[in-house]
């Protein structure tokens, strides 16, 4: 029967196998990321036992792809990136060269084409988003300016690679290459136009397509999903997002030859303007997690692992140019502009890995018959150990950054050795409340306590949420409550009032289980939404949960039986 459905049979397969992969490897404190690559190297045809669809995979990749992209234009930030553009832009550009100029190098050392060698460097230029930001919120290094850089890298690489999907489909003839898998453009065959014509013709249908989005979408997609907000609908405003998506990438790609990705980027980099921009980028996270793991199980199943065994030299050089060519190049550029070591260590730590627009990358050029089946090994290869390897460098970076500490100055012009707010560093006060989450319901008490000119403090992990507290000056401890070092700082055992604002009942749980075991003696509140949570919660030790439900029914009883009480009033007079 299972063989009837290779729909459902491919996707059951690449999320369960990337379920037990991925939970192997946060068991070992990897990311996730190999560990959904390695699931789709087990369902791949190189390895036995069962062996998915790959060509369903492929088109289910191509959704995770358009997702993926529409995530990175959500969170794409032009005031950040002009913030650190004096270094981040040249840097950027800089250091892809090198990495595209030394994976030329090697691949012109194995006998492939010129093209081959470009589509092979870039790829191994590009970090991977996923882990590079991961990386930076874990170490509390976003709102510092040795993450802004890193950060305003990030989004030049990925400009860059995006101008990369673009135009190399219209140059694959001049690199020795094929469009035939792509397709002819229709207009390019109709008038016989050559190379240089067909270049013209996709950079004017690009241009075309950024104004009619500039002009158009950027008045109709903020205004439709603030109409679409305003019906009150969750599971609708969820779907005009996905919606908006997938129709603007496949619009472009349909009508102005564009590649998905690209008209997903600008679909997402237009709604980011909205005020709605965090709304929507929290609705669609988990349908987007879902392709993006899918798309990575799909890479994972193009890789031959012999591959490792049968040319060890190969990885190993491409290795060396992601982990150690590249990163001493961003290393020398950051030293270059003046900025301390600690920075120049960070930012060539955070770019020591490969990821997603790699892959894009790479399977873009096996496509365009460029890149030869050992290159999408060897990236694929790389990107894999690389990863692997991140939280090992970064540990490295950290220790020399300590040492360093003590030897100059971490703080370039401009920047403080560590952020006042958030801190990292144990608070000092004593019999205080613990604010824990700032979202609506946390910012309310937040207030309350702060007129009550209670002493308290803030434990928050959202970024865009730590700003605001830093410039209100509210006593911030930025991270995930449930972590010692975060419970040391916060002070918990010299606490009088734990506060739990956040919705989850699982996270909350989690915090509650720790609170309680470093101080029994704290009065703990949490929120819930069903029976089943204020019981949950109420186990593990919350003195008392409040469900919002509950007191809406309270507070709407109070005002009937006020009304009921003062039977002459008007009727449409407000009570209260």
């Amino acid at each position: 029967m299972i063989h009837d459905t290779p729909l459902i049979a491919t996707i059951v397969a690449g999320l369960g196998l990337a379920f037990v992969f991925g939970a192997v490897a946060q068991r070992f404190k990897v990311p996730p990321l190999v560990g959904y690559l390695l699931a789709g190297v087990a369902a791949g045809p190189f390895t036995p036992g069962y062996v998915a669809d790959q060509k369903l995979a492929t088109e289910l990749a191509e959704i995770g792809v358009i997702l993926l992209m529409f995530g990175v234009g959500l969170h794409f930030s032009l005031r950040d990136l002009l913030s650190v553009r004096a270094i981040a832009l040249p840097g950027a550009i800089v250091q892809i060269a090198v990495a595209t100029l030394f994976g030329l190098g090697l691949a012109v050392g194995m006998g492939w084409t010129v093209g081959g060698g470009l589509v092979f460097g870039l790829a191994l230029s590009v970090a991977s988003t996923v882990v590079l930001l991961r990386a930076i919120q874990e170490r509390h290094l976003m709102e510092t300016e040795r993450g802004r850089i890193a950060v305003g890298w990030l989004i030049v690489e990925d400009l860059a690679m995006v101008l990369a999907l673009v135009l190399l489909p219209a140059i694959a003839p001049l690199l020795g290459g094929s469009t035939e898998q792509l397709g002819t453009d229709p207009l390019a065959a109709h008038f016989g136009l050559g190379l240089s014509g067909v270049l013209a013709l996709t950079l004017v249908k690009v241009g075309l397509f950024v104004g009619v989005m500039l002009v158009v979408g950027r008045r109709v997609i903020p205004w439709l999903l603030h109409y679409i907000a305003h019906t009150g609908s969750r599971e609708l405003f969820r779907l005009a997002v996905l919606a908006m998506a997938l129709c603007v990438a496949f619009g472009a790609a349909k009508l102005f030859g564009v590649s998905l990705a690209l008209g997903a980027f600008f679909a997402g980099m237009i709604l980011s303007e909205s005020p709605l921009s965090q709304r929507a980028a929290q609705e669609t996270l988990p349908l987007r997690d879902a392709f993006a793991v899918l798309f990575f199980v799909s890479v994972g199943m193009l890789f031959d692992p012999t591959s490792i065994i049968r040319e060890p030299w190969p990885m190993l050089a491409t290795l060396l140019i992601i982990i150690v060519g590249k990163s001493a190049a961003a290393f020398v550029i950051v030293r270059a502009f003046g900025h301390p070591t600690a920075t120049a260590l960070t930012i060539s730590a955070s770019l020591a890995q490969i990821g997603e627009f790699s892959f894009i990358l790479a399977e873009l050029g096996v496509k365009l018959k460029l890149l030869p089946a050992q290159g999408l090994d060897l990236i694929l290869g790389g990107a894999i150990l690389s990863i692997l390897l991140n939280p090992l460098i970064f540990a490295i970076v950290d220790r020399l950054n300590q040492r360093l500490a003590g030897r100059e100055d971490k703080a370039a012009p401009g920047e403080p050795a560590a952020p006042a707010k958030p801190r990292s560093d144990a608070t000092t006060l004593t019999g205080h409340t613990i604010l824990v989450g700032y979202g609506r319901v946390g910012r309310l008490i937040g207030t309350a306590l702060a007129q009550e000119r209670q002493p308290f403090l803030v434990i928050e992990a959202s970024d865009d949420l730590i700003a605001k507290l830093q410039q209100a000056n509210i006593d911030t401890i930025a991270g995930n409550a449930a972590q010692p070092e975060v419970l040391k700082a916060a002070n918990f055992d010299q606490a009088k009032f734990v506060i739990i604002a956040i919705p989850e009942a699982f996270e909350a749980g989690q915090v509650i289980r720790q609170a309680r075991a470093a101080n029994p003696q704290v009065q703990i509140i949490a929120r819930a939404h069903r029976d089943e949570e204020v019981e949950h919660l109420i186990g593990l030790g919350a003195d008392v949960v409040i469900m919002g439900e509950r007191e809406i029914a309270r507070g709407m009883i109070d005002t009937f039986t006020a009304r009921q009480q003062q039977p002459s009033a008007p009727a449409d007079q407000p009570v209260g």
